[in-house]
C-alpha cells in the first residue's frame, strides 16, 4: 500500500520554493527508477537530460510556455526520445546486453532483422511515436520514485520541443525532446492546487471488466 499512499500524496505541482534543493542522492534514485524502466523490445529509446543551471533554466521559461515552475524548480529532467531506429543503434544495444550476460554477439540476431524490417522501413516521424512512447513510460517510474521521496514533481508537455531541441543541441545527438519534469519541493503558501481535493475518475467508471 506504500506506493498507492505515496500517489495520493504526489499531485502536479504548480508552485516550487526556489530555495529548497534536492540532494543529489535523491535525484539519482528518481534518474535509476527511469533507467531501469521497460523499454520496447528492451532498447532503451530515450535520455534523460538533468539541468540544473539557473542561466539555461531561465532560457526554458519562454520556450515553455512562460511557465515558471522551470525556472524555481531545484532541477528539471528533459526526457529526450531517439530520433529514429538504426541499425548501429539497435546493434548497439543489443551487443551491450549480449556482453553483459556473457553471451556471444549475434545470439540475437534472428530478433534483431526482425527489428530492422519493422523498424527501418517507417519513416522517421513514425519511429519517432514510437520512441516518444517509451519516454513515457520512464517519466512514470520517475514521479512514482519522486513521490516515494517525498519530491514533488510536474510532468510537463507545454514546451515547444523544436526550440528545446536547438538550445541543448539535442539533434546532434539524434534526440528530440518528449516531455519535461521539474523536481524540487512545493511552495505551500503559494501554490493554488496544494490544498485541494486529489480527483480522479471513480473506480467504477475507470474499470471496465469483460
Amino acid at each position: 500500500m506504500a506506493l498507492l499512499e505515496d500517489l495520493k500524496w504526489r499531485y502536479a505541482t504548480k508552485k516550487y520554493d526556489p530555495t529548497k534543493k534536492v540532494a543529489q542522492e535523491d535525484v539519482d534514485k528518481i534518474i535509476e527508477a527511469a533507467r531501469l524502466a521497460p523499454t520496447s523490445s528492451g532498447m532503451q529509446q530515450f535520455r534523460v537530460i538533468v539541468i540544473t543551471d539557473q542561466e539555461l533554466k531561465n532560457k526554458i521559461v519562454p520556450i515553455a510556455m512562460e511557465q515558471q515552475i522551470v525556472a524555481d524548480c531545484s532541477h528539471l529532467l528533459v526526457f529526450a526520445a531517439w530520433d529514429r531506429y538504426t541499425e548501429e543503434r539497435i546493434d548497439k544495444i543489443y551487443n551491450y546486453t549480449t556482453d553483459e550476460r556473457g553471451l556471444p554477439r549475434g545470439r540475437f540476431k534472428s530478433y534483431t532483422d526482425k527489428l530492422r524490417a519493422l523498424y527501418l522501413t517507417q519513416t522517421a516521424e513514425e519511429n519517432f511515436i514510437h520512441t516518444a512512447r517509451q519516454a513515457y513510460i520512464g517519466l512514470g517510474l520517475a514521479i512514482a520514485q519522486a513521490a516515494e521521496l517525498k519530491v514533488d514533481s510536474t510532468p510537463m508537455e507545454g514546451f515547444i520541443s523544436e526550440e528545446l531541441d536547438e538550445l541543448l543541441g539535442l539533434q546532434s545527438k539524434g534526440l528530440k525532446s518528449v516531455l519535461l519534469l521539474p523536481i524540487g519541493y512545493r511552495d505551500e503558501e503559494n501554490d493554488w492546487l496544494v490544498n485541494m481535493k486529489k480527483v480522479r475518475n471513480p473506480k467504477d467508471n475507470f474499470i471496465i471488466n469483460y
